[in-house]
């Protein structure tokens, strides 16, 4: 039997679009353009106990706290928690609070902007919407015809944020194939590795946990949530015990009853050798892992056989053999409400994913899986879809990766590592683009809410990139780095302007919240949905006339039926054809009540009248004991086997090892007059993101390099001396730090610091760019940027 299929239904795909998940001058600082600020607008706020209060949630940071917005005579003047919410739990940190400066910032982007200057120069000229969409579009369509149509010749990325996927969806519409996100700079390798070991990402049952190793996690400052602080609360002698594990003794080391100083990049020796232990001792779960592990034996043998001892480890982490036996003994007596926390940063080293698989091994053998106390996968509630059409264009090509010749069994097909995820490798892609391995000329470039300039290692390559372009698109709400380098800037207002998308909260006790619009958009910044909606119906029937001339299904199918027909299909700019606010609406419209409820408290889950109870002044239900998701599947993992996959045979034929392994490369090792660089969180800053906020660098308007006290001294460095950090891609200067919590052999400094852009008037040449210094080693299996393997020189200067 033949089925003819219709040449228009060919030509489509389609998108799902999930509710989730100026001056001469850069920045525009002269006092003409802040003519519409509010008083409070240099961050001084005078409240009362007036005015509305309005939910919504935070931006600062990935946790995405409720809280509720006071607005006094269309002013914000104040943030306080929303306890409605079971994430945030009546909880609003330092970073929350100050989120109000982002709003009044007299820096942040208030007009559209082309560059009037060299690319990094800081000269842009102020221009209309009309106009800066009409640059655009011409800008887009010549490329796009001298490329012969094809899409993929400009690239889209992206940071994390609740408006991430209304972006996407642009980007899946216009037809590139070549998308890059944060993944590859942040979690890739602990959700992948935690993903094909036990079928998904888990949550942390911190708050019922009686025994919790942390390894390089640093709950009290990364991301200070609720889930973190009650743990520190049991901990030291009151209920619970915590082993931090962290070549630096940082503010979580203080509250730990057990810190570890480990040498960095060593933790894979340090679980496997926990591992050992348990499996020679025979303490695991024998009943758990009979019913729920595949190839536990050959994972057993492969353990005992690499002999990887408590003493073995030693000799690599500077741990001693004693306390790995007694960790590991300690962990299988209080579980299953033991927790190897699965982390929530960024790439360590080269053996990461390997790291991450063993956690999530070890973590199982105790039986802790999807039970109180231990990692758990949590419920849902699940938001309504719709889809719109997506043109297909027969002359974009596939995604600008680059495959080995000749591949062996057993090796990487990639130049850049073995398994091409949905959000790429940031660093791959940039050096291959530089490199110029790309299989065809990518010319363009769409940035959303992302600061590669500055969060991306070597930042001199990710600048070199941008100049290379011959049209940078920056969407965002600040003059960053990376805005520097751009042709058009739009801005987006920021999140106490706009409703986002609603999104689903999952866990033990699941809810729907929604971030909400409190005062209208300042200047002529807009929501990046509007952004969206405007550009694309200004290039879609360009574009859609560029394609045309190239595509020929598109020829036919228009002398079949009619162009205007035809178009219909290609208009991309029908996906944001409905407000942000009907969007919502659809996608819960299957609970009863539960928009309303989102806009009048922001928060929603079922029986939420019943459920939630004020227990004291900052104590709350949510859900009562008994209807909390602590376990969903009765211990069963997530895999598509219904097994933990203790040996990946799939991933040996792509040159990755089946097992977790040790390896003598993943061995610590600094030359001789260098020190190991290890970066990461301030508990005021939120990496570049929070680096201009006026009322967060009262707090520290720095950063300082922490070296060694001893060594500091032998070098004649002193507290606030100025000191030069060098390595193989570039150098960066920052004040001294000495200090007993650190090693000899590594030095340390937070993330974020250390902006060259002009128009952030205080974070403008503040302290050090860690990523000026870290090289761009690529982690084998996903191709992360590894943070912790740069070694430096320090200097007095």
């Amino acid at each position: 039997m033949e089925v003819e299929i219709s040449r228009r239904r060919f030509l489509q795909g389609s998108v799902a679009l999930s509710i989730v998940a100026t001056s001469s001058t850069f920045g525009g600082t002269k006092p003409q353009d802040n003519t519409h600020m509010p008083a409070n607008a240099y961050g001084i706020t005078k409240t009362s106990t007036g005015g509305i209060e309005i939910p919504t949630l935070c931006e600062v940071c990935v946790n995405k706290c409720a809280l509720l917005a006071r607005v006094e005579k269309g002013v914000v003047t104040k943030l306080d928690p929303n306890p409605l919410f079971p994430k945030s739990k009546n909880m609003l940190c330092p970073r929350g609070n100050a989120g109000i400066q982002a709003l009044y910032d007299p820096d942040r982007l208030k007009y559209p902007l082309i560059r009037s200057g060299e690319k990094g120069s800081g000269k842009f000229r102020r221009a209309t919407w009309d106009e800066v969409n009409t640059y655009l579009k011409e800008k887009i369509v010549t490329i796009l015809d001298e490329e012969k149509d094809n899409r993929s010749s400009f690239l889209f990325c992206a940071g994390e944020g609740m408006a991430e996927h209304t972006f996407k969806t642009f980007y899946q519409l216009f037809g590139s194939s070549n998308w890059l996100n944060h993944a590859s700079l942040c979690l890739q390798t602990v959700v992948s590795a935690y993903g094909v070991t036990l079928g998904a990402y888990p949550f942390a049952d911190l708050q019922n946990a009686q025994y919790v190793i942390m390894a390089g996690a640093n709950r009290a400052e990364a991301i200070v949530t609720p889930d973190s602080t009650e743990l520190f609360k049991k901990t030291q002698g009151r209920g619970a015990k915590l082993v931090y594990v962290d070549p630096r003794f940082t503010n979580t080391a203080a509250k730990a009853d057990v810190w570890l100083p480990i040498k960095p990049g060593t933790d894979l020796a340090f679980v496997l050798a926990l591992t050992y232990v348990v499996i020679q001792e025979k303490m695991y779960n024998l009943a758990y892992v009979e019913t729920y592990f595949s190839d536990f034996e050959a994972y057993e043998e492969h353990i005992l056989s690499h002999e990887y001892t408590p003493e073995w480890a030693e000799n690599i982490t500077g741990i001693s053999a004693k306390q790995i036996r007694e960790i590991a003994r300690e962990f299988m007596l209080y579980a299953p409400k033991a927790i190897y926390y699965p982390g929530r940063r960024s790439t360590f080293s080269q053996s990461d994913f390997q790291l991450r698989r063993a956690m999530a091994l070890f973590q199982a053998l105790s039986g802790g899986i999807d039970t109180k106390g231990g990692l758990i996968f949590g419920k849902n509630l699940p938001l309504a879809e719709h889809e719109v059409s997506s043109p297909i264009y027969a002359q974009a090509k596939s995604r600008a990766i680059v495959r080995k010749k000749n591949v062996k069994k057993g090796e990487s097909g990639y130049e850049d590592c073995a398994i091409i995820s949905g959000g790429g490798s940031w660093i791959g892609w940039r050096n291959r683009f530089l490199e110029g391995k790309m299989p065809y000329p990518v010319r363009g470039a769409f940035i959303y809410k992302h600061n590669p300039v500055l969060n991306m290692p070597n930042s001199a390559k990710s600048i070199e990139m941008l100049k290379k372009m011959d049209l940078v698109v920056v969407i965002d709400t600040m003059p960053s780095d990376t805005a520097m380098y751009a042709d058009v800037i739009l801005p987006e207002c920021t999140y106490l302007e706009r409703t986002d998308p609603v999104v689903s909260f999952a866990g033990a006790e699941p809810s729907i919240a929604q971030r909400n619009k409190v005062v209208d958009p300042m200047f002529e910044s807009k929501p990046v949905r509007e952004i969206l909606n405007d550009l694309s119906q200004m290039i879609s029937k360009p574009l859609f006339d560029v394609t045309k001339k190239y595509d020929e299904d598109v020829q036919t199918a228009i002398e079949e039926s009619s162009e205007e027909e035809v178009y219909a299909d290609f208009d991309i700019s029908k996906a944001f054809e409905h407000s942000q606010e009907e969007a919502n609406k659809a996608a819960v419209a299957k609970y009863a009540g539960a928009y309303e409820t989102l806009c009048t408290k922001g928060v929603f889950y079922p029986e939420m009248e019943r459920r939630f109870k004020a227990i004291n002044a900052n104590e709350f239900q949510y859900y009562p004991e008994n209807e909390k998701a602590y376990s969903v599947q009765n211990g069963k993992p997530k895999t598509a086997s219904g097994k933990i996959e203790c040996k990946l045979s799939t991933m040996a034929e792509q040159g990755v090892d089946a097992m977790p392994t040790w390896h003598e490369a993943f061995a610590f090792s600094v030359p001789e007059g260098k020190f190991r660089l290890i970066t990461g969180r301030h508990a005021q800053f939120t990496q570049s993101g929070t680096a201009n906020n006026a009322m967060l660098r009262d707090l520290m308007d720095e950063n300082y390099l922490w070296i060694n006290a001893s060594v500091a001294k032998k070098m004649q460095i002193r507290f606030g001396d100025t000191v030069e950090v060098s390595g193989k891609v570039g150098k960066t200067r920052l004040k001294a730090y000495p200090t007993e919590k650190i090693g000899h052999e590594v030095v340390f400094f937070v993330h974020g610091f250390g902006s060259e852009s002009s128009g952030l008037t205080l974070a403008y040449r503040q302290g050090g760019n860690d990523n000026a210094v870290i090289e761009d080693i690529i982690e084998p299996v996903y191709g992360s940027s590894i943070m912790h393997e740069t070694n430096v020189e320090i200097k007095k200067v």
